[in-house]
C-alpha cells in the first residue's frame, strides 16, 4: 500500500465537472512504465495478485484454509492452510496430484456454470470434518478425505456424484447418484464400502425425477445450490424431490469447433411451467420419511430451508410464483406439519428479494432482513413481535455473523458511502447503534465463524487489489491471510507508475435522482479530446460504480487512449425499493434513459470527443447496448453487445417474471422490452458477440436478432465463439475477444487517443 501510494499516477481531467469527487491520491505519471496490453491482462499470474477463494476456519479455530491459484495457471486452484499456532503456511492439497484428468459429467458442468466457476480447475470447493483433523475435497468428480497428517484417501463415491456434503457432526456423507440421494458413514466410505440410496424413485418418469439437487431456477437465480439439508445433530436430513416433467422441452445446441451437440433440455421459459418441487424429511438411512406441507398451491418456489439450532424445528421459506409474497413456515420434522411464522409482502409495483441475511438464534428469536420500510434493513422477531435493528436511507447488504453470547451482530452496509460497503458491529440491545470496523473509502466483504468470534475481512480500493485478513470482533487486524502487498514482487508492480485512479461523481436522472458515475482517463494533452469506452450493465442487482479495485482490464482499455466511464442507472439494487422498482414491467426503459443522460453529460466535457463515445455491455449489458442504439440513434458512435438477451420470453421464469410479470398476461410489457421489434432503428455501427454453447443467455437470442437485422437490410458486425458458454474468457480467447472489440472501434472511431 505504501509503495503504491508513492508510485500511483492519478487521473486528473483537464476540467473537473460539477459534482465530481477528486481521487485520494495524486502523483506524477512515470514515463518509463511498460504498456499494459490485453495479452498481459489474461496471462498468468493474475495482475490482481494472489486473491484467495473459499476462505474458512477449521472447527477448532487452529487452521485457516483457502483456495489459491497457481502462478503458472491462474484458473487452477490448490488448497492451502495456515496453522495459527506455528504461523506457517503449507499446501494441504496439490490439485495436480489428486487430479484424475477425467472430463466432468454434463450435470457437473452445468452446476459449475450456475456457480460461475465453469472455467476453474483443480480444487473448487471443500469442507472441514467436524473434528478439525481432515477435509473433504472433491477433485475432478472424485471425492477425497484429506487428513492433516497422513495421506489422502479416495472415498467410495462414484465418479460424477453431485453435491457431496458432510453432516454437521461429521459422521455421515451424503451425495446424489443416479438422481437419488445416497448416504453412508465417512468411516465406511473410506474403507471402500459404497453408499446405499436412501430415496425411492429418483430417475423415474423417464429420468425426470431427482432427489437432493436444486432445480434449474433455484441454482441459477435463487442462490440455492443444493437440495439437501442436514439437521445440526445428524439425526435427520431434509431432501428436495424435483419433478421436471412439467417443464417445456427445448433443444439447446452447443456449437463447437469440431461439431455440434444438441441437448433436449427441460427449461422453464418465462410464462411456462416450473418444476414441481416437494420437501421431505427422513432419517439418514431413509427411515421415517415424511412430506412437508408446503401448502395447497404447487406452483411456488422452495426458496430456503434451515434447521433450528436444537434440530427440533425445520424452517422453510415459500415464495409465490409472482414473487410478491414470502412466507416463513415452521415445520415439525417428525410429521411434516407446517404453520406460517411470518409473511413478507412486496411494495406495490415491486417484488420480494431473496437473501441469506437471516439467523435463527438459540434463544428462539430470529434476525431477519426486510425491505418493508423501503430499504433493506435488519429486524429481530421474537414471540410475534418485531424490533427494527437498523434504519435509514441506506441498505444492509449482508448479515455477516452473530455473537449470541455478547449480543452483537456484524453486517455490511452502505450507511456512510453508497459506493463503499463498510463493515459494522451492531449492539442487539441498542438498535441503531453501529460501529464501523473497516477503513473508510474501501470496499469490504467479510465472513465469520459460526459463533461470531472471528472475522475474515476482504477489502479493496481503487488503488489496492483485494486484501484478506483475520480480525477480532473490534475489527482489529490479527494477521494477514493475504496481504497482496503491491511491492516490487507483485505481478502488477511494473504497471503501477502508469495506473490511473478513478474519479467519481453524480448527474441527475430525469426525475432528479442522483446517478453515480466512475471515470478513468489516460494522461491527457491540454486542448485535445479523447474517445470514451462507455461500459455498462444496467440490470437489477449489479452495482458497478464502487470504490473497489477495478482490475487490470479497465486500465488496459485506458491504455488504448480511451476514457473509461460507468454509470449506475435506476433499477440497480443497493439504494432502496424506490430506486430499484422503476424497471417493474418496464425493462429496457428507464435504464436506457439514464445511460443516455450519462452520454449527454460526457458530451459536455471539454476533454471528451463527443463524436467518439462507444458503448459496451455483456449479458444484460449486451441487451442494453442494443436498446440504447435503438432509442438514441447518433448519440453513440458505436456499440458492442456481448451475449445479449433480445426476447425476455427466452429467459427463465424466476428472474424474468420477478421484474416483467407473466408474458401470458403482461404481453405489452414484453413487447416493449424486446430488442427485436425496433431492430431497424439501429443506425450506428454494432458488433454482436456470443458464445455458441451459451446455456444461460442461449444463442437463439443473438440468432433471432441477426436474422431480423439481415431481413431488414441493417448492417452490423459479429464475432461468434464456438464451444464457449456465457463466459468468453481465457489466456488466448480473452485476448482475441478484446482485440476484436478494439479493431472494431478503430475501424469506426479511429485510433484511440486525443485529437
Amino acid at each position: 500500500m505504501r509503495l503504491l501510494a508513492c508510485l500511483l499516477a492519478a487521473t486528473m481531467l483537464s476540467a473537473a465537472p460539477a459534482h465530481a469527487e477528486e481521487p485520494a491520491v495524486s502523483a506524477p505519471v512515470a514515463a518509463a512504465a511498460p504498456a499494459l496490453d490485453f495479452q498481459r491482462v489474461f496471462a498468468s499470474p493474475s495482475l490482481n495478485g494472489p486473491v484467495p477463494r473459499g476462505v474458512k476456519l477449521s472447527p477448532d479455530g487452529r487452521w485457516l484454509t483457502l483456495l489459491r491459484s497457481r502462478a503458472e495457471d491462474r484458473e487452477r486452484y490448490d488448497l492451502w492452510g495456515y496453522d495459527r499456532t506455528t504461523r506457517e503456511w503449507r499446501m494441504l492439497v496439490d490439485s495436480t496430484k489428486l487430479s484424475s484428468g477425467k472430463e466432468l459429467s454434463e450435470a457437473e458442468k452445468m452446476q459449475r456454470e450456475r456457480l460461475r466457476i465453469g472455467d476453474l480447475k483443480g480444487v473448487v470447493s471443500y469442507d472441514w470434518a467436524a473434528d478439525g483433523k481432515a477435509l473433504l475435497v472433491p477433485v475432478d468428480g472424485e471425492v477425497w478425505l484429506v487428513p492433516l497428517e497422513g495421506s489422502p484417501r479416495r472415498l467410495a463415491v462414484p465418479q460424477g456424484a453431485l453435491n457431496p456434503a458432510l453432516s454437521p457432526k461429521g459422521q455421515w456423507l451424503s451425495f446424489v447418484q443416479g438422481q437419488n440421494l445416497a448416504v453412508q458413514t465417512v468411516e465406511k466410505l473410506a474403507a471402500g464400502e459404497p453408499a446405499p440410496q436412501v430415496t425411492p424413485d429418483g430417475g423415474s418418469k423417464d429420468g425426470l425425477v431427482s432427489w437432493g439437487t436444486a432445480e434449474f431456477v433455484a441454482d441459477e437465480e435463487m442462490d440455492r445450490h443444493t437440495g439437501t439439508w442436514w439437521a445440526p445433530d445428524d439425526s435427520r436430513i431434509a431432501v428436495a424431490r424435483v419433478d421436471d416433467s412439467p417443464l417445456l422441452v427445448v433443444t439447446r445446441a452447443a456449437i463447437g469447433a469440431d461439431g455440434t451437440k444438441t441437448y433436449e433440455q427441460r427449461y422453464p421459459k418465462a410464462g411456462t411451467a416450473n418444476s414441481l418441487v416437494e420437501l421431505w424429511v427422513q432419517r439418514p438411512g431413509g427411515e421415517e420419511r415424511v412430506k412437508v406441507d408446503l401448502g395447497p398451491d404447487p406452483d411456488i418456489y422452495l426458496a430456503r430451508v434451515d434447521w433450528a439450532p436444537d434440530a427440533k424445528t425445520l424452517y422453510v421459506q415459500r415464495q409465490n410464483r409472482a414473487q410478491t409474497r414470502l412466507d416463513l413456515l415452521s415445520v415439525d420434522p417428525a410429521t411434516g406439519k407446517a404453520s406460517v411464522l411470518l409473511t413478507e409482502i412486496a411494495a406495490p409495483k415491486s417484488w420480494i428479494n431473496l437473501t441469506n441475511n437471516y439467523r435463527f438464534l438459540k434463544d428462539g428469536s430470529l434476525i431477519w432482513w426486510s425491505e418493508r420500510d423501503g430499504f433493506g434493513h435488519l429486524y429481530r422477531f421474537k414471540g410475534g413481535r418485531w424490533t427494527q435493528l437498523t434504519r435509514g436511507k441506506w441498505v444492509v447488504s449482508k448479515l455477516v455473523g452473530v455473537d449470541e453470547k455478547n449480543g452483537r451482530a456484524f453486517l455490511l452496509g452502505n450507511r456512510d458511502d453508497p459506493l463503499a460497503e463498510q463493515l459494522y458491529a451492531l449492539d442487539l440491545k441498542q438498535p441503531g447503534k453501529l460501529a464501523a470496523l473497516g477503513e473508510a473509502g474501501w470496499m469490504h466483504d467479510a465472513g465469520m465463524d459460526k459463533t461470531g468470534q472471528a472475522l475474515l475481512v476482504t477489502r479493496s480500493s481503487p488503488i489496492q487489489p483485494p486484501q484478506v485478513y483475520l480480525a477480532d470482533t473490534t475489527g482489529k487486524r490479527l494477521e494477514w491471510v493475504e496481504e497482496n502487498r503491491l511491492d516490487a514482487d507483485h505481478p502488477y508492480a511494473p504497471y503501477l507508475a502508469a495506473h490511473r485512479a478513478p474519479k467519481f461523481g453524480t448527474i441527475p436522472a430525469a426525475d432528479g435522482t442522483p446517478l453515480h458515475w466512475k471515470m478513468i482517463a489516460p494522461p491527457m494533452v491540454p486542448g485535445k479530446r479523447y474517445p470514451v469506452f462507455f461500459s455498462h450493465y444496467g440490470g437489477p442487482t449489479s452495482q458497478v460504480v464502487t470504490r473497489g479495485w477495478g482490475g487490470a482490464l479497465q486500465q488496459a482499455v485506458v491504455n488504448q487512449g480511451y476514457i473509461w466511464f460507468e454509470l449506475d442507472n435506476r433499477g440497480v439494487e443497493g439504494r432502496g425499493v424506490d430506486f430499484a422498482s422503476p424497471i417493474w414491467r418496464a425493462m429496457g426503459g428507464v435504464e436506457v434513459e439514464d445511460q443516455a443522460a450519462g452520454a449527454r453529460f460526457l458530451k459536455t466535457l471539454p476533454e471528451v470527443d463527443p463524436s467518439r463515445i462507444a458503448t459496451y455491455g455483456w449479458s444484460y449489458g449486451g441487451y442494453m447496448t442494443i436498446k440504447m442504439l435503438q432509442a438514441d440513434p447518433g448519440l453513440y458512435a458505436a456499440g458492442i453487445a456481448g451475449a445479449p438477451v433480445t426476447r425476455w420470453e427466452l429467459y427463465d421464469t424466476h428472474y424474468t417474471e420477478r421484474y416483467m410479470g407473466d408474458p401470458r398476461t403482461d404481453v405489452a410489457a414484453y413487447e416493449r422490452a424486446s430488442a427485436l421489434p425496433n431492430s431497424a432503428k439501429v443506425k450506428d455501427p454494432l458488433l454482436i458477440v456470443h458464445g455458441m454453447a451459451d446455456d444461460n443467455v442461449v444463442f437463439e437470442n443473438s440468432s433471432a436478432l441477426i436474422a431480423k437485422m439481415q431481413g431488414e437490410g441493417v448492417p452490423f458486425e459479429m464475432m461468434l465463439y464456438p464451444g464457449y458458454t456465457h463466459r468468453v474468457s481465457g489466456p488466448k480467447v480473452g485476448v482475441h475477444l478484446w482485440q476484436t472489440i478494439f479493431s472494431f472501434l478503430e475501424k469506426h472511431l479511429g485510433p484511440g487517443g486525443g485529437r
